[in-house]
């Protein structure tokens, strides 16, 4: 993901300075900018059904449909959603047992329904069930991400399945709409700096006006932080060399040397689309892995395979939910952590995804996506890790595909 620099506009730094002279308090100001940041949730949200949508049915008709392809096809995508459920898992018990949002007590937006907020209105089966539309134009306009995602696949899957003309044309009409829809959201991110700043200030005012402890916010954020590391070096050092010693057959801290180049481009970058050719080199020039693993796994992998980013988006998603002070069964966790893994499969190519992806979660959970202000403010601090193991799991799953299918490797 490429790096977005935050920074504070020098109109803001000038209104905060005259706020200052004139006596106006923080929790007065926050008001009067608090139209930046719903303008810009509301941005936000126009892009999430569309953004979802055409990603999913590009990414999944894009899966070429040959023997050999289809095989490989197979075998790589149950590995990248084995490893993702993984880490959301590694994601799911640490935060659960560390509780680091538990004490913060931010209070919970005006215009937020506390009746659906975490709570399940209808029982688990009804839920599933839920999932696949009666109409889809309904469920779209409702904002539910999880038919929209079902019908997402089903639509792409099939078009793979159509006539030949028919499925340039609908590829070629899906990829065209994608790309506006990218272009969109590359806009709106650039909007973040102020969008952000008017949420965190309106934020911290209203933990003034109630009366809280502004360190108490700030505990729990370093806390947070702790955990999200504290995850990816989990799954980083422990999951994936693990899957490359069992299923590769290979040494997994030689192959971690051989990639070092390609791990540290995509940590210091956030980018895994700036990783991906020196990762795709060096598995080819380094570890012996043929040219038809490395141009299809890899690719795939950077647009598909996120499991830092789903460890990620798990522990922030649970951690606002103990910020706002409201317990998530283990199901609800599940169904939204679920989302968060299929939506994965085509919102990695874009800066940021990982923000785009948290909104999609938040909105499957009935959380406020104000709070996604609140940890975009230590961003970076968690985009390069997630990014890094992004990369990693990447470059492991190469190796592990390439000796199912009978290759000899030098690392």
């Amino acid at each position: 993901m490429k790096r977005i620099k935050i920074a504070l506009p020098w109109q803001i730094l000038i209104g905060l300075l005259l706020g200052a002279m004139f006596g106006i308090t923080l929790p007065q100001y926050a008001g009067y900018i608090d139209w930046a940041g719903q303008i810009f949730l509301r941005a936000l949200k126009m892009i999430i059904i569309p953004l979802v949508f055409t990603s999913l049915v590009v990414g999944v008709a894009s899966i070429n449909s040959s023997k050999d392809l289809g095989r490989i096809a197979g075998k790589t995508m149950l590995y990248y959603l084995a490893t993702t459920a993984i880490a959301i898992a590694i994601g799911l018990v640490l935060v659960n047992l560390v509780r680091p949002g538990v004490g913060a007590n931010l209070p919970m937006p005006e215009n937020v329904d506390l009746s659906t907020v975490g709570k399940s209105q209808t029982s688990f089966m009804d839920q599933i069930i839920h999932i696949v539309p009666d109409n889809i134009f309904k469920e779209m306009s409702a904002g539910n991400i999880l038919p929209v995602i079902f019908f997402a696949i089903i639509f792409g899957f099939f078009i793979t399945r159509s006539a030949e003309k028919t499925k340039t044309t609908l590829l070629d009409l899906c990829n065209s709409i994608n790309e506006v829809i990218m272009k969109i959201t590359m806009f709106i991110i650039k909007l973040a700096p102020y969008g952000v700043f008017a949420i965190v200030s309106n934020m911290l005012a209203k933990q003034i006006n109630a009366g809280n402890d502004i360190l108490d916010l700030v505990q729990s954020l370093g806390i947070y932080l702790l955990v999200v590391w504290a995850g990816m070096l989990i799954q980083f050092f422990g999951v994936l060399p693990a899957g490359v010693f069992f299923l590769g057959r290979e040494h997994p801290y030689r192959h971690m040397k051989k990639m070092s180049t390609a791990i540290l481009t995509a940590f210091s970058t956030c980018s895994s689309g700036a990783a991906l050719p020196i990762s795709m080199r060096d598995s080819e020039a380094k570890c012996g892995i043929s040219n038809k693993i490395t141009s299809f796994v890899l690719p795939l992998g950077a647009t598909v395979n996120m499991n830092g980013t789903a460890l990620y988006e798990g522990v922030t998603v649970l951690f606002i939910a103990q910020v706002y002070g409201i317990e998530m069964s283990i199901v609800q966790q599940l169904i939204v952590l679920g989302t968060v893994m299929l939506s994965a499969i085509g919102t990695a190519g874009i800066p940021m995804a990982g923000f785009v992806m948290l909104s999609i979660a938040l909105s499957v959970a009935g959380l406020p996506l104000e709070a996604m202000g609140l940890v975009l403010a230590i961003d970076q601090l968690c985009d390069m890790p997630r990014t890094a193991t992004n990369s990693y799991g990447d470059a492991c799953g190469a190796v592990i595909i390439a000796k199912s299918e009978g290759e000899k490797l030098t690392i």
